[in-house]
């Protein structure tokens, strides 16, 4: 709708509705509240891992869409054993004629890793920007502007979305699991003298020059990817920036999957992707 009078609903972050809500609340609380333009050629490319995941696909992918971004999901399925990829080709075959929403459904015919599913991902990607989506509801899309704020504007060439700068809501779980991360992370900071407060978030965003230089590099197959990409971005001198996100995460009987191994993994990928590339 191209109307201008007061009743007119412009999508979300757009520069239209940004007037509107700039005329009403003013500059000043618009920068606090987080309102600014998303530019309209824009395109998200949001990558997602999928590894038995029908209980949480669906409702998903129905958040990333409902977020006011054009967008594409690229769903990488790491050879589920359960419904998953019957539910990816329902929904690739559902958005055939969405523009605005494109999904891209590949398939692993051998199980290869978190990480494995990511490199994939990131080998097709067409968006300007990529983001990474867990599949299994932890994180929440509604976030996503925050997180692509820093990029639009021209302050950041990563983002990292924070479960620890302490502003937002998380579901209380593990606390041997927090005590690991935390020292994951105060390690890897060592290492590439970054001050982050969560290294091993989902929620990591790249410009698309980011991800096509990194990329080819990649080695990790598992949740070493975290770590080893960490490294490689610092090292090669982005501007990092760190937003707090929620969290709901889950619990082992609800399906999460790492483990005490990918913790070992993960303190050997920061030792030999901190001292060498």
């Amino acid at each position: 709708m191209t109307s201008a009078t007061a009743d007119t609903v412009h999508l979300p972050f757009s520069q239209p509705w940004y007037q509107q809500q700039q005329a009403t609340l003013g500059e000043f609380a618009c920068r606090q509240l987080g309102f600014y333009v998303i530019p309209a050629e824009l395109r998200l490319s949001v990558v997602i891992p999928v590894y038995n995941e029908e209980k949480t696909l669906r409702a998903l992918v129905d958040r990333v869409r409902a977020v006011p971004i054009r967008k594409e999901l690229i769903l990488v399925d790491d050879c589920s054993r359960d419904r998953s990829r019957e539910i990816l080709r329902q929904l690739e075959a559902e958005s055939a004629q969405d523009e605005f929403n494109r999904i891209r459904v590949f398939f692993h015919d051998i199980n290869q890793g978190k990480g494995g599913a990511l490199q994939t991902g990131f080998s097709k990607v067409e968006g300007d920007i990529v983001i990474i989506q867990d599949a299994d509801l932890e994180y929440d899309p509604t976030e996503y502007p925050r997180l692509l704020q820093p990029i639009i504007e021209n302050r950041a060439d990563v983002v990292f979305g924070s479960r620890f700068l302490g502003d937002q809501a998380h579901r209380v779980l593990y606390f041997w699991h927090y005590l690991g991360n935390r020292f994951l992370t105060t390690l890897s900071n060592c290492f590439t003298n970054l001050n982050l407060t969560d290294m091993e978030t989902c929620y990591k965003v790249f410009r698309r020059h980011v991800i096509d230089e990194i990329t080819p590099k990649l080695v990790q197959k598992r949740f070493g990817f975290e770590p080893e990409v960490t490294a490689r971005v610092a090292r090669r001198g982005y501007r990092i920036y760190e937003i707090s996100v929620s969290y709901s995460g889950r619990t082992y009987a609800e399906g999460k999957k790492i483990g005490w191994k990918d913790g070992f993994q993960a303190l050997w990928c920061i030792v030999r992707f901190g001292i060498a590339d």
